[in-house]
């Protein structure tokens, strides 16, 4: 076997590096934000970490050189965050008796008119996208609270936080199912929030939680993504995960005062490598994984960022999970199809 050129030893040490990281990332998930933001921060990128190693393995197996293990032995250590990337095979299993969810951040209908497209345009679309997907139960995050459209639901309960002096900006669940309560947490010093429902199908009373954690205003469009500095975006970047940290405790706290069966949905503003979702998940199924297929990207991302999540409690089976190409907002929206186990 031919010794390493410097170019390949030139790039196994930056392999080196990339599998350190990764291997360094594994334990973001059990370190809360407000012990130590800096290294959360570092879940934002795992996605990259990840495809960078496999890529490295590829490379390192093409020219049967033994540097390979090293790429191959950090990811099967982390087999979890790999499973969190990417399915294989995607699970479809549409029973009559499913319950089919939907989580959608449609980004105010673009009332800022950051696409190019009018509020009345992007209404109609949703509208039309809503009649065609029929989801049995709608989550919205950034809804316009005064919107009169009912989405041709028979109950609903649209709400924003309370707070603050927020006058529009909240979040809606729609339902075929009779909704029996509802309220909403309210987070302090914030416009994003939490709302919920406890709905009645047949014989069972489920609690559907409406997600919306604080938001990190990353601008894609700007340089230094919407800070004149580094810093200033590390600083918001440790500021958000730390308030994020906040709101999760209390829809933890929240979540444990109710003995109904548990279907949570919404935008965490966040990966599935943080300890915000680690916690929030619990021993909860993350629809994607169980059924999902590919990457699963929930934002528009230049790379697979998956931050818009659908987790059910273990007395539900998930039978199929679909992540939408739609693009007129700045996420996609993802629906499951969950049925009660017997």
């Amino acid at each position: 076997m031919k010794k390493l050129s410097w170019v390949d030893k030139l790039l196994f040490v930056i392999n080196s590096l990339f599998a350190f990281l990764l291997l360094l990332s594994y334990i973001i998930p059990f370190i809360p934000p407000s012990r130590f933001s800096s290294i959360s921060i570092l879940s934002l990128i795992i996605p990259v970490l990840l495809v960078i190693n496999l890529l490295f393995a590829v490379y390192w197996i093409v020219k049967l050189k033994k540097q390979f293990i090293v790429s191959i032995l950090v990811l099967l250590i982390g087999f979890q965050h790999v499973n969190a990337l990417y399915q294989i095979a995607e699970k479809k299993i549409l029973l009559t008796d499913d319950i089919k969810i939907m989580s959608y951040n449609v980004r105010l209908f673009n009332l800022h008119k950051v696409k190019k497209i009018n509020e009345d345009q992007m209404i109609k679309h949703v509208e039309d996208f809503v009649k065609k997907t029929d989801p049995d139960i709608l989550c919205f995050q950034e809804f316009i609270t005064s919107l009169s459209t009912s989405f041709s639901y028979p109950y609903k309960h649209i709400a924003k936080n309370t707070s603050t002096n927020n006058t529009y900006f909240g979040q809606a669940i729609f339902s075929k199912y009779r909704i029996i309560n509802s309220g909403s947490l309210n987070f302090k010093n914030s416009i994003n929030n939490v709302i919920y429902a406890d709905i009645i199908k047949e014989k069972d009373t489920i609690r559907v939680y409406n997600v919306h954690l604080e938001s990190q205003k990353i601008q894609l469009d700007k340089e230094n993504l919407g800070e004149k500095n580094s810093e200033k975006l590390i600083q918001r970047l440790q500021n958000t995960f730390k308030k994020q940290e906040e709101q999760a405790m209390e829809l933890i706290a929240h979540e444990k005062s109710c003995s109904y069966k548990i279907l949570m949905s919404g935008d965490f503003n966040n990966t599935a490598f943080s300890w915000v979702y680690r916690k929030l998940k619990g021993n909860k199924q993350d629809a994607f994984i169980k059924a999902g297929k590919g990457f699963g990207k929930t934002y528009d991302y230049p790379f697979p960022s998956r931050i818009d999540f659908i987790l059910v409690g273990k007395e539900f089976n998930v039978n199929n999970y679909k992540t939408y190409s739609d693009n007129f907002s700045d996420h996609f929206p993802i629906m499951a199809r969950v049925n009660l186990n017997e």
